[in-house]
């Protein structure tokens, strides 16, 4: 089912998915669709460094302190371990809404700059890095995402049974 109107110099149209869902499209949809693009692109390449970063901080900060090899291998996975997670999600994302793809791509960026200042700043602030900051951070960051995950799935739900009584 496809409804059209002409506003000015642009065509809106709406159509209904196979979900159910209503589909606004217009013709500014490229714009909407290289800012969601970059944002896409920004989160993947932000997962890779962050990770990346972030082991780095924690195998300095081990460094520093003289930890064992096995022990930094062990914190390596836990500190890289929120950033597969997402990653999972990166790969299993292609069928989700665009709502929850957006909010995977800001969690995703959220999580990487947040969690490389805080490792960051552990590893190069005091004489002797807080191991409890390499414990802490990646329990955080799975909290976040289940709050952030629970709430997407509330209000995605709550949109979708808007969208059946109308």
């Amino acid at each position: 089912m496809v409804e059209g109107t002409v506003k000015g110099d642009r065509q809106i149209g709406h159509q209904v998915n196979g979900r159910g869902e209503l589909i606004r499209k217009t013709n500014e949809g490229r714009l909407e669709g290289r800012f969601f693009g970059l944002l896409r692109r920004a989160a993947v390449i932000g997962l890779g460094a962050g990770a990346a970063g972030s082991v780095g901080f924690m195998l300095y900060a081990g460094q520093r302190v003289g930890a064992p090899r096995f022990l930094l291998g062990l914190f390596a996975m836990w500190v890289v371990s929120p950033f597969a997670i997402l990653a999972a999600g990166h790969i299993v994302s292609k069928r989700w809404s665009v709502l929850t793809r957006a909010t995977l791509y800001v969690v995703t960026s959220v999580v990487t700059v947040a969690s490389s200042a805080i490792y960051g700043a552990a590893a190069f602030g005091p004489s002797r890095p807080k191991t409890a900051v390499f414990v802490i951070v990646a329990p955080a960051s799975w909290l976040l995402m289940a709050i952030v995950a629970i709430v997407v799935a509330a209000v995605g739900r709550r949109t979708l049974h808007r969208s059946s009584r109308a």
